[in-house]
């Protein structure tokens, strides 16, 4: 049986959001406006749809003006990036998220960065990177699942994470490398682990704080964990379960989580964990937008 303590994710999630709704009726009351979120769809990914589904509802939810541009699969890359352009022009659309995978034939990196940097509340924009990198992380628009998860360490340590040995297992422009610069930030030692570093397991058995985000199922093992630390389960990998029928499935982790709570201080569900802290953190950062695009002081950090 887990010994960890097993950090809520919707629940705290669900506070953030609360939060966030209370600063957009104020921003309502104050200016007559409401946070505009744009998400754009291309093509008919099940999964896809149903992230933007579920940051619809989030984003309406929160009292926001909520839209979503669904586009045909083999829409242009033309076509693509002039959606992109009409909603950087938009005054009513303060955050622009396009839903990643796009189709092969269109080229994520140009349409990424025709987004305004300041409508980018996904935070993957080179000027919010390089903010990020640079320590400015108070003037970026911060990556959501790497946001989410410090604001689900903060919730277990408290305030202060400083001296605390992190290893973040997995180097992707998305996860690893934006959540190593907000360790940094907060005066961890950080280690940047990957698939193919030496002797990871004692890599790994070293932090106080293990990030998974290398996209293997159950690949950190229990044994792994150093006894007390605080693992932080980044991955969503769905495998089969025959156990419950022909064909069935199942989501797992990048830990393998029954073994790791044997060890863990704390540790994340998957689902329930940094899932529901990824959307809520979207909200945060086109709330924040909204601000700064409306030239309003911002309010008190959240994370």
């Amino acid at each position: 049986m887990p010994q960890a303590q097993i950090i809520d994710g919707k629940a705290i999630a669900e506070s953030v959001r609360g939060e966030i709704t209370e600063r957009a009726a104020k921003l309502l009351s104050e200016t007559g406006k409401r946070p505009g979120l744009a998400v754009v769809l291309v093509g008919e990914d099940p999964a896809s749809q149903v992230y933007v589904r579920n940051k619809d509802r989030a984003a309406e939810a929160c009292g926001f003006h909520s839209v979503k541009h669904t586009m045909p699969a083999d829409s242009s890359e033309d076509a693509v990036l002039g959606m992109v352009d009409q909603l950087n022009n938009d005054p009513d659309i303060h955050g622009i998220l396009v839903q990643l995978p796009l189709p092969g034939h269109i080229d994520e990196s140009k349409v990424l960065r025709l987004i305004k940097p300041e409508k980018d509340v996904d935070g993957f924009h080179p000027i919010n990177v390089g903010l990020l990198t640079a320590g400015e992380r108070d003037s970026a628009l911060v990556p959501c699942t790497p946001a989410g998860s410090l604001v689900l360490l903060k919730r277990t340590f408290g305030d202060t994470l400083s001296g605390k040995n992190a290893v973040v297992v997995g180097r992707s422009n998305i996860v690893g490398k934006p959540m190593a610069s907000l360790l940094l930030q907060e005066s961890c030692t950080v280690t940047i682990a990957h698939s193919r570093t030496k002797d990871l397991p004692d890599v790994v058995r070293a932090a106080d704080i293990v990030v998974a985000a290398v996209g293997r199922p159950e690949m950190i093992k229990g044994d792994w964990i150093k006894p007390g630390a605080t693992v932080i389960d980044v991955g969503i990998n769905r495998i089969p379960a025959p156990e419950k029928g022909e064909g069935k499935s199942r989501l797992v982790g990048d830990v393998a989580f029954d073994e790791a709570a044997e060890h863990a201080g704390a540790i994340t569900p998957v689902p329930g964990g940094v899932g529901p802290m990824t959307i809520a953190m979207l909200m945060v950062n086109t709330l924040t937008a909204a601000r700064r695009l409306m030239g309003l002081p911002e309010d008190e950090p959240l994370f």
